[in-house]
């Protein structure tokens, strides 16, 4: 038995609301510190219930499918409620699961999130005028819905009663962090030690990989130019522009990116900006045109034109195609 840092003896609750098509790895990455925390310290130190709008099942994102311990009850007023999410977040949002959460927040209670999970808490309002983060790849969408959130990039965010970790392995970090809070660092390490979590994240720490390892190329200036890039999709700035600002010729830059990425900086330009016009269609109802405009493109016919040659299908097909189909996806 290893000691912990008081002797509450009360057991903190948690309560994880699991989503259609939820993510079981971000899932399985909050209950394990809780779990291990418990076996660590021979105590209860943590007792948590799994619920899901259909109390009979509920299916992860990879197929398995979970049989929780109820529906949308009532929970107590001391009790942490966890909404777990996945893939196709906006068909797994209804109507009683947005009334249940506003329902709940009405007692005060801590309530948080996990992968797309935020998504869910952003569009009960329970976000607004908060620090939040989410999975990096609906950050797009995120943005565009909700712009009353203060969406960052980090792996998780704790502001005030309202925490959120961006899915993945990252809900361990911050499980961490809160057993830490309860129970003294001491038992956190131990928990991590049992995980073989050896580097554990702070909320410091941003989600992604730097642009140097994404691309797999070390060049100072090809990664500020790259990072200029993706913090400008919605108005382009032009090669000569990007060049002149980490001090090069344009037709230097043009020879940077074949080098070391086998393609022009406007190509890799235009498939940044087709990759986001894609997920703001696939994840949001934001119309053709706006995601056209959201992505610097001046004209419908222009997006179009580019998106079919790149993705083979047209912008208003692929809009079609995943309104008809709700596939069941894996999550990241």
């Amino acid at each position: 038995m290893i000691p912990v840092a008081d002797d509450q003896s009360v057991p903190k609750k948690y309560a994880f609301l699991l989503l259609e098509n939820f993510t079981l790895l971000a899932f399985s990455s909050a209950i394990e510190p809780l779990r291990l925390a418990n076996w660590i310290s021979d105590r209860e130190l943590y007792h948590w219930t799994v619920l899901a709008e259909t109390p009979e099942m509920v299916r992860a994102s990879g197929g398995l499918t979970i049989i929780p311990d109820g529906g949308l009850e009532e929970v107590s007023r001391d009790t942490t409620i966890i909404v777990v999410g996945g893939r196709d977040i906006k068909h797994s949002i209804s109507k009683p699961i947005l009334t249940w959460l506003r329902r709940e927040s009405r007692k005060g209670m801590t309530i948080g999130s996990i992968c797309t999970g935020a998504q869910a808490l952003a569009a009960a309002g329970l976000l607004d005028g908060k620090r939040a983060t989410i999975h990096w790849d609906n950050r797009d969408s995120f943005t565009e819905e909700f712009p009353e959130v203060e969406l960052l990039q980090n792996v998780y965010v704790i502001d005030g009663n309202r925490i959120t970790s961006s899915g993945g392995t990252t809900p361990s970090d911050m499980f961490l962090k809160l057993i830490a809070e309860d129970h003294g660092v001491n038992l956190a390490n131990q928990v991590a030690d049992q995980m073989i979590h050896t580097s554990i994240r702070s909320d410091k720490d941003e989600q992604r990989l730097s642009i140097p390892t994404r691309i797999g190329v070390r060049h100072p200036k090809l990664s500020t130019v790259i990072h200029m890039m993706e913090e400008n999709i919605e108005e382009p700035i032009s090669p000569s522009v990007l060049a002149s600002d980490v001090g090069m010729s344009t037709r230097q830059l043009e020879r940077l990116f074949r080098r070391y990425l086998s393609r022009s900086p406007k190509r890799y330009y235009m498939e940044l900006r087709l990759s986001r016009a894609r997920n703001l269609l696939m994840q949001t109802d934001m119309s053709v045109i706006n995601v056209a405009l959201a992505c610097g493109f001046a004209s419908p016919s222009h997006f179009s034109k580019c998106y079919r040659a790149h993705f083979s299908t047209t912008p208003y097909r692929e809009r079609g195609a995943q309104g008809a189909e709700q596939p069941v996806q894996a999550a990241p």
